[in-house]
């Protein structure tokens, strides 16, 4: 009706340019003036009077050019050198205009639409002024302080919600204002006053991200001039529009995003779905992914995850549909995409993959190249794992010079300030993880890389490292045998040899150090050498233990190369190679919102898994690709990892504790359905896509699946090394004969990355932890933030038990109710926290999983005491469980406050153990 009908130019007598004026809205915001609301509002008032027909007729379209201009006119009159300009003052000076062109039928509609837009205000938001406190608006003039504004925000918040008081939070956030307060900080005293309510009442978080999604509403409203009076349903398509239109413009946004038809995108969205969010992860995504111009927010949460969608589906036959079937996934958390494709996708360098690894060659054009690569690579949100173990030792032989090389550890001193300083385009802390098998002759100090002792200059204590260890080292350790450590110049095939044909060779090599062809060398105790390993990890946390032979062995890529290293997490494992640096593209699967009435639902894990891999496959093409290497890798073998999180939350809803059997067969059961879909899923891309170009000779060709693949360990193993379970219980042999007739799009197709970041926007468990504690604040790049266990909450309400004294209970007890004599016995077992736990547990669940995966996962441990014992113990199962890597050592300080009288009010305990490089990947 309104797109018949031009803006007017105001005539050359004006004195103001109408670009340079600005309006205050009702809530105080200021906007840019736009003439063509004017005509929009005149054109509505004079349809109002001759029917709806007249639309488009030369008669209203003139009137409405003139009554336009008069008003334009009169503004910049009024405002001789620009200025601001209240809405109600525009809407008197087109009452005046239409009155003076004797327009008083058409006055008099106006005049019933202002007034008619008025008493809905009051009736959702009754004018209440408080009787001393002010406000200061963005003009500086000041206003009372609008309580009944407060009460209505904070209502509307707590729609749904019968366990807050909406009015407390409006009086105790008045209690906290001062005369004078600037308007827009109003909203943001009720956002900290609900946030201060969360440990007492979990919905508390939705009520603080509901009035966060407000505040955001209005900072996008003002910045993309969107009408926010209107429903969300119709502001909604608006936002996407601009979104695309602001984003294109400033080159925040791929010119192919203007492509989609964007009208379909904007029905499509659910703002109802707002209301899934909990405040740390709306909080989360408001801090670090919405896109913003001039530090201004531009996006809203379902815009945001349409956005990312249309990015995946750039290069779609039908990119419109595929758009919305991602963002339905999306938005409905069963799925979230890796924190890189978040911030992303269908922007002007759509770095969307998680994990790069590399091997650095053993030259001083290798060794810089490769640092040079990992600044490129953390430029863009990449998490790196690097293989130094090529480099030659200390003291080795260089040829070119007729010198001594200096080791491996200096540059790694230069690799740890690179990832310092190249901080992930200024949106996260750079992470590096170097790897070194043990055999390597600088082991020694390789170990002690963390420590707080010793030469400044021969420590990284901002970067990872991770030992590499062959299985032979276990056997050596195993037996109290010797272990000798050699450079790799003297050795240099040991790199890319593992199984039986590394202990030939390794054998060979140690005979020939015995008769002196080998000079450079050290013979050590292996039991001796793996206690201090142990040792180290306790004391520093690093170096953490990876096992060569089983990532190598079970690799479906094993006819193209060789795995040197896994990634940052320890989940990924790929082979790298001077000409291909490995990458893999990740997404998680919200594992919590598939159990339904306490079951898992298979039909819907179905559907999340098979649009999951497409979405994972498109990034492949998608892509930007910072360094050569990488592009040859991930075209070539087309790698993704699919993973899970919210494992703790789903074991919660099927009433299960951690530690138990029936944990340990979920962990089984819903791994084999993802790995099922999962690969049948790629397969039938194969059918659609094309097999990827590396198929021919791999695993999968020979019908090799991961569950088949255990077979080669325990072929390359002592008897009694080897205990894994290999039940099935889904026909896998439909899958194998899919993949015979189709092949595989992808070279490995599932990892289990940590999802430190999107499980907080989800608002689950992190990927397949136990629970950390029941109550905590949680620290990370946003803030502090309270963490309080839901699902206890609730069943110690079920039990007559929530009250502001178990409250400060979980406090004094650090989250724990172990100790809480009035909680009954069946839910310690079910909420004890991860200290709390038997860490063989873990590792028993995470052994289920493993037999299904073709790549890894980031399995931390926790011990609450550790000792040499135990952690021997533990790590001896990890390896004859099939592990193929392990992360975090996690351990309780050796003392602590001892709790013997009660203390008032004490704060929750801060988690600690959420390391920055957790988020790198997830």
């Amino acid at each position: 009706m309104s797109s018949a009908v031009t803006a007017p130019s105001p005539s050359a007598g004006t004195t103001a340019p109408v670009e340079d004026l600005q309006v205050i809205k009702r809530d105080g915001t200021l906007v840019g003036f736009d003439p063509s609301k004017i005509s929009v509002a005149i054109t509505k008032a004079y349809l109002a009077v001759e029917g709806e027909d007249a639309a488009g007729s030369a008669h209203i379209h003139d009137s409405v050019q003139r009554v336009s201009g008069q008003v334009v006119r009169a503004l910049s009159r009024r405002l001789h050198a620009g200025g601001t300009v209240h809405i109600e003052d525009i809407q008197d000076q087109v009452e005046l205009a239409l009155m003076r062109g004797e327009e008083q039928r058409v006055a008099r509609a106006y005049v019933l639409y202002r007034e008619a837009h008025a008493a809905e205000r009051a009736r959702l938001a009754p004018v209440e002024e408080h009787p001393s406190l002010t406000v200061t608006q963005s003009n500086g003039e000041k206003r009372p302080l609008d309580v009944g504004l407060m009460k209505h925000q904070v209502r509307e918040a707590s729609q749904g919600l019968d366990s807050v008081d909406p009015d407390a939070i409006v009086d105790d956030a008045v209690r906290n204002l001062y005369d004078g307060i600037a308007e827009t900080e109003v909203l943001n005293a009720l956002i900290m006053t609900a946030r201060g309510r969360i440990e007492q009442e979990p919905d508390y978080s939705a009520v603080t991200a509901r009035l966060l999604l407000e505040q955001l509403r209005l900072e996008v409203g003002q910045t993309l001039e969107l009408p926010l009076d209107l429903p969300l349903a119709e502001v909604y398509p608006k936002a996407l529009s601009q979104l695309i239109e602001t984003g294109i413009e400033h080159e925040l946004l791929h010119p192919a995003m203007a492509r989609f038809d964007l009208r379909e995108l904007g029905g499509a969205l659910k703002p109802e779905r707002d209301l899934q969010f909990g405040f740390l992860g709306l909080q989360t995504l408001y801090d670090r992914y919405f896109i913003h111009h001039r530090e201004r927010r531009i996006e809203l949460p379902q815009v945001f995850f349409m956005r990312v969608s249309m990015g995946l589906a750039l290069q779609e036959d039908n990119p419109t549909a595929r758009a919305i079937e991602f963002y339905d996934l999306l938005s409905s958390f069963d799925y979230m995409a890796s924190t890189p494709t978040l911030f992303n996708s269908g922007t002007l360098h759509s770095q969307l993959s998680s994990c790069y690894l590399t091997t650095v060659d053993d030259d001083l054009e290798g060794i810089y190249g490769a640092i040079r690569d990992n600044a490129m690579l953390s430029k863009w949100a990449g998490g790196l794992g690097n293989d130094w173990t090529p480099v030659r030792a200390l003291g080795a032989h260089i040829k070119g010079t007729n010198g001594k090389s200096q080791g491996i550890v200096p540059f790694l001193k230069v690799v740890n300030d690179t990832a310092v300083a190249v901080n992930q385009g200024g949106k996260r802390k750079g992470a590096v993880c170097a790897y070194l098998e043990t055999w390597h002759l600088d082991i020694d100090e390789f170990l002690e890389l963390r420590k707080n002792t010793g030469d400044e200059r021969r420590r990284t204590h901002d970067m990872n490292s991770a030992n590499w260890v062959p299985d032979l080292l276990i056997e050596r350790m195993r037996a109290d045998a010797n272990w000798t450590l050699f450079s790799p110049s003297d050795v240099p095939d040991l790199h890319d040899l593992y199984g039986n044909d590394f202990r030939k060779r390794y054998e060979e090599y140690e005979a020939m150090a015995e008769r002196g062809d080998i000079t450079l060398y050290k013979t050590v105790s292996a039991k001796q050498l793996w206690r201090k390993m142990l040792t180290v990890l306790f004391e520093t946390g690093h170096p953490w233990i990876t096992f060569k032979d089983p990532c190598n062995l079970r690799s479906p890529q094993q006819h193209t190369g060789v795995v040197h290293s896994s990634n940052l997490c320890t989940e990924i494992t790929l082979n790298t190679s001077q000409d291909e640096i490995a990458v893999c593209n990740l997404g998680s699967i919200n594992l919590a919102a598939h159990i339904v009435d306490g079951e898992l639902d298979r039909e819907r894990l179905e559907r999340t898994v098979n649009r999951a891999v497409r979405m994972l496959d498109n990034v492949i093409d998608i892509n930007y690709y910072a360094v050569p290497q990488a592009r040859n890798s991930n075209v070539r073998h087309r790698p993704v990892g699919l993973g899970l999180m919210g494992f703790q939350d789903a074991l919660y809803r099927q009433g299960y504790a951690y530690a138990s059997p029936e944990a340990v067969a979920f962990a089984d059961e819903s791994m084999e359905l993802i790995s099922y879909y999962a690969i049948r899923a790629s397969a039938e891309l194969a059918r659609d896509r094309g097999a990827y170009e590396s198929y021919e000779g791999s695993l999968w060709s020979q019908g090799v699946l991961p569950i088949d693949s255990l077979d080669r360990v325990r072929d390359s193993r002592r008897k009694g090394d080897f205990e894994v379970n290999t039940e099935a219980r889904l026909d896998w042999d439909a899958v194998r004969a899919l993949i015979r007739q189709y092949g595989m799009r992808n070279s490995n197709v599932m990892a289990i990355a940590p999802t430190a970041t999107i499980s907080n926007i989800v608002g689950v468990s992190q990927s397949i932890e136990p629970a950390y504690q029941n109550l905590f604040v949680k620290s990370n790049l946003s803030g502090e933030f309270t963490v309080i266990n839901p699902s206890l909450v609730n069943e110690l309400k079920s039990e007559g038990l929530w009250d502001n004294v178990m409250v400060n209970d979980l406090k004094y007890y650090d989250g724990s109710v172990q100790q809480l004599d009035r909680v009954p016995d069946h839910i310690k077992a079910r909420y004890a926290t991860a200290f709390e736990i038997d860490p063989r547990w873990l590792v028993e669940a995470a052994a289920r999983r493993q037999k299904w995966l073709d790549q890894a996962q980031s399995l931390n441990l926790y011990m609450a005491e550790p000792s040499g014992r135990k952690l021997d113990d533990l790590y001896q199962l990890a390896w004859e469980r099939g592990l193929k890597t392990t992360y975090y050592l996690r351990s309780l300080g050796a003392t602590g406050a001892e709790k013997t009288t009660p203390v008032a009010a004490p704060q929750p305990q801060v988690c600690s153990i959420d390391e920055p490089d957790c988020e790198a990947c997830q």
